[in-house]
């Protein structure tokens, strides 16, 4: 028998394994690490998701940003409704001073998270306005991307619109949840940065400065 014979050809070589993607480093190289993921080269439009445990100090990041901003920003924030101390709710307030109640303990369902009944048609008519790409706006906050919000299929088709804008966007996601809250993080072309109380008071100027060199005309 002939060397060889009766075996069969012999198996490809493996491919070689694909090299890793490199990581987002800014527009100038800085932020290496795993706190601000994102592949490929620097992004022409930024958009920052922050995301961590309530009351790491997402929202407080939005608000500093928003107040230092050099250009017209728009869109909301939430924050706390307390009564006597206690917390009852969650309001939002669009950057441009309009005030609605989101949640309360005493709102009837069918929408719930936890103690709260959410109002949808007060979100509509306030938050939704609000994230409009509308002339001249440089820059769109969104606080949060949780699911309260998230109960609103308006909501999610208007973060998708803005997604497809060359605009500036600073949004905040809650740490844990499915549907529209773990899609938004898995999305290409963000900056997703977790906020913590050792970093919160430096993350502001970190998306001021980036926006500031992406736009210097602002």
């Amino acid at each position: 028998m002939m060397g060889g014979e009766g075996q069969g050809p012999k198996a490809p070589a493996p491919s070689p394994k694909p090299p890793p993607p490199t990581p987002y480093r800014g527009l100038g190289g800085e932020f290496e690490g795993r706190a601000i993921v994102s592949p490929g080269p620097p992004l022409k439009t930024l958009r920052f998701l922050l995301t961590g445990p309530p009351r790491c100090g997402k929202t407080t990041v939005v608000q500093k940003v928003a107040a230092r901003f050099p250009g017209q920003a728009a869109g909301f924030y939430t924050r706390e409704v307390r009564e006597g101390g206690v917390r009852v709710g969650f309001e939002i307030v669009t950057l441009d001073g309009r005030t609605a109640l989101l949640s309360h303990v005493d709102f009837p369902g069918p929408f719930r998270v936890g103690k709260y009944g959410v109002n949808l048609d007060n979100f509509h008519r306030v938050a939704l306005p609000a994230l409009e790409a509308a002339p001249g706006v440089e820059l769109i906050v969104v606080d949060e991307v949780g699911k309260m919000e998230c109960f609103s299929g308006q909501f999610v088709a208007a973060m998708e619109r803005l997604w497809g804008q060359p605009l500036p966007l600073l949004i905040t996601v809650a740490a844990k949840g499915g549907g529209y809250i773990a899609a938004i993080k898995e999305k290409p072309d963000k900056i997703l940065l977790s906020v913590t109380p050792a970093n919160r008071d430096g993350v502001p100027k970190l998306i001021l400065d980036l926006l500031l060199r992406q736009n210097p005309a602002i």
